[in-house]
């Protein structure tokens, strides 16, 4: 089931279920409204549908908070200078940073350099910690794609991350949670302005999504709702003012933002 908010013609917002027939395009996709967000309760509708062209798809969870994982593929952390790490290397994002799909990225005028980072999403569904590996895809909701949008001059001046992957607009998500998914062995593609820079597979992720769980579980307990990103790919690179980036995860869609800069 494809999970998504939204926020209705009439003004308000929703959480539904994007349905479409098989074969059809996603212009003729429609969204059945949910009485409540379904990690929460069982699923419900309320009998209200909306065609998916004619409604605004907004962040598919407002996360507690946003655990991220760097220099999770080997070409990745050579390419950032390094080599890979024996153990999960964790930061947090704020969620504030969090955006949905089309809503832009905003640049901060201090940056000099703002680079997109494609990765899978993976949204909590139950309480962990101290999880077990052997259990840890059970605590998971969905996936959606990511974007962990980096000022990558500001993180080398720093020295630790935070101010440079948390502004806000650094952390799209979307376009919806896919919730039937198996996460070892998926495409994912990044492309700016349709000319693709990213291309790889989670397959080959140093940690796998049930080792991060299980890891991130240890330190600190993950809530329904809270997101972590897996990491990103090699490939990495600036962004511009007025380019579209999109970041494309098998099995789960497109999530698509344009680029701005702040004012």
């Amino acid at each position: 089931m494809r999970i998504a908010r939204f926020s209705t013609p009439a003004g308000g917002v929703a959480v539904g279920a994007v349905e479409a027939p098989v074969g059809a395009s996603l212009e003729a996709a429609t969204v059945a409204v949910l009485t409540e967000y379904p990690m929460l309760s069982p699923v419900q509708f309320t009998g209200e549908r909306w065609a998916l062209p004619d409604v605004r798809l907004l962040a598919p969870v407002r996360p507690g908070k946003v655990v991220c994982v760097g220099r999770n593929y080997a070409e990745h952390a050579r390419e950032m200078g390094g080599e890979p790490p024996e153990r999960p290397v964790l930061f947090l994002k704020p969620g504030t940073a969090v955006i949905g799909a089309l809503d832009p990225i905003r640049m901060p005028p201090e940056s000099q350099r703002v680079d997109y980072e494609g990765e899978l999403a993976v949204v909590i569904g139950l309480p962990a910690t101290d999880v077990m590996r052997e259990r840890a895809l059970e605590h998971v909701f969905g996936y959606t794609c990511a974007n962990d949008v980096t000022a990558r001059d500001l993180q080398k001046l720093d020295g630790q991350w935070t101010r440079a992957k948390g502004y806000d607009s650094f952390c799209p998500l979307g376009p919806w949670i896919e919730t039937v998914l198996d996460p070892a062995d998926l495409a994912i593609r990044t492309e700016l302005d349709g000319e693709v820079r990213q291309y790889s597979r989670t397959s080959l992720m140093l940690h796998d999504v049930p080792a991060l769980i299980a890891f991130i579980s240890h330190v600190m307990t993950l809530l329904p709702g809270d997101v972590i990103l897996t990491g990103t790919p090699a490939g990495v690179g600036p962004l511009r003012d007025g380019q579209s980036v999109s970041v494309t995860v098998d099995g789960i869609g497109t999530l698509t933002n344009p680029v701005a800069l702040r004012k």
